[in-house]
């Protein structure tokens, strides 16, 4: 019943250039009318009968009058609320349909929009002298406790191995976008980028070169230490969905220009972007960073944000049209103008 509501909202809004036509007929109908009273007056002054006089007056009515500039407008607004609503496209105001016609730049963000947000365990390298079990289960002991999608990653394939020793963080801490870090038997555990385990850990040549070439491969490597020490690495790919590809080669032969936002690193990033075919990529994009990059897109032209989760939401806001997936956050959905 919202859906209906909404969708009768929206036809009973007015699109700019619905307003424009109702401007436009406001003065031309008045003075339209005014023409055919003075035709009716002027030919029955010149002696014609009544009737002459009346059909050449109806004759300069029916040939000005804008009827069409009225309706024309309402109509077409209704058709294309209609054509959305049938694909499954709902525009919650006639604004948000003419404004998505005049689009430009579209930025995409990469979770859950170009991928399918359901990440998974590719690989798994450990440190010298620690095993793979032990390793998923410290991993395991932080990423039970956040919300990334990453983790979720992580925790799924810690509950397929049963065997596994499951541990609990305690005094668990989360840097947005960087990584996590807790207390887990006594000894401190830290989960994330290599710019976030950097501060903690070194990290050898030898694993800098197998985590550039997890991110040429478009998966995300996931460092985790232990007292200071690296234990190893889990790399977590998102696989790209499969209309993903088809979909942006469309809005580049419209000529739009296509962003994607990611808060992976700039190598995995532009795999993924080379994979899915946009035209640029803007890569270590922290949760609240999405809507200064939509400010500075801004300048260049008309831009839609389209994207799914609560961090999306300001983006979506700041944005010319913001388009929520509709299987997204009931926030990000609010916060659009289109679903």
């Amino acid at each position: 019943s919202q859906i209906i509501q909404m969708v009768s909202d929206a036809a009973a809004t007015k699109a700019p250039i619905a307003k424009i036509a109702d401007k436009v007929s406001g003065i031309f109908v008045p003075v339209v009318i005014g023409i055919a009273i003075v035709t009716l007056i002027v030919w029955l002054l010149t002696g014609e009968a009544i009737g002459f006089s009346l059909s050449r007056a109806i004759s300069v009515l029916v040939i000005s009058c804008p009827c069409a500039l009225g309706l024309a407008t309402p109509v077409a607004i209704m058709v294309g609320n209609g054509m959305g609503a049938k694909n499954g496209i709902l525009f919650k105001t006639a604004v948000s349909l003419e404004e998505t016609g005049r689009t430009q730049i579209v930025a995409l963000d990469k979770t859950g929009t170009i991928t399918s947000g359901e990440p998974k365990v590719t690989d798994m390298f450990p440190a010298d002298g620690i095993s793979e079990q032990e390793l998923l289960s410290y991993a395991y002991a932080l990423e039970q406790k956040s919300e990334h999608p990453l983790a979720h990653a992580v925790i799924l394939k810690a509950r397929e191995n049963l065997s596994l020793a499951k541990y609990d963080a305690d005094e668990f801490q989360a840097v947005p976008g960087n990584g996590l870090s807790g207390k887990v038997n006594g000894s401190i555990i830290c989960g994330g980028n290599m710019k976030f385990i950097r501060q903690s850990a070194e990290i050898s040549d030898n694993i800098k070169e197998t985590a550039d070439r997890l991110a040429e491969e478009g998966k995300t490597p996931l460092f985790f230490s232990k007292d200071g020490k690296l234990i190893g690495i889990i790399a977590v790919a998102d696989v790209i969905k499969g209309d993903s590809p088809e979909a942006i080669k469309e809005l580049r032969n419209m000529g739009i220009h296509v962003v994607m936002l990611t808060g992976d690193n700039e190598r995995t990033a532009k795999a993924i972007g080379a994979q899915a075919g946009v035209d640029e990529v803007i890569a270590g994009v922290l949760p609240d960073g999405k809507e200064s990059v939509i400010r500075t897109l801004k300048k260049k032209g008309k831009v839609a944000m389209v994207g799914d989760g609560i961090n999306d939401a300001p983006a979506l806001t700041r944005a010319d049209v913001g388009i929520a997936i509709g299987a997204g956050t009931d926030i990000a959905i609010d916060a659009a103008d289109v679903v």
